[in-house]
């Protein structure tokens, strides 16, 4: 009998694993240099799971730009952005937040995804 190989499934979601992300074009040398080290999306984009390897894209170009390893992900109210998440962003805090506003205008529930750089291309 042959049996065709199962993607993971999130446990949090019963959807598929997302293999890929997309970074804004302007972000991308940080993640290949490391210094930024987690994302802040919505809940459509919460599904990776920590230890999976997944390939950096540009949004705007679709061009690979790296992998990196999800370590975890977890909840964040936008109220409760700070300091940290901005340094851990390498965007200053108004920065950050101003650009979370104009992606999520409507301030759906957050989660900040950590990861670390695999390798660069």
């Amino acid at each position: 009998m042959h049996t065709t190989p199962k993607t993971p499934i999130s446990p949090i979601s019963n959807s598929t694993v997302p293999t890929t992300i997309t970074f804004f074009e302007f972000l991308t040398p940080l993640i290949k240099s490391a210094k930024k080290t987690i994302t802040i999306r919505d809940e459509s984009e919460s599904h990776y799971q920590p230890g999976t390897q997944v390939e950096v894209f540009t949004l705007e170009t679709n061009q690979k730009v790296c992998d990196i390893r999800i370590l975890s992900v977890e909840p964040l109210a936008f109220d409760d952005i700070n300091e940290y998440h901005a340094e851990q962003e390498s965007l200053p805090l108004n920065e950050l937040k101003q650009l979370i506003n104009k992606v999520y205008p409507n301030q759906p529930p957050l989660f900040m995804i950590r990861f670390e750089l695999v390798s660069a291309r």
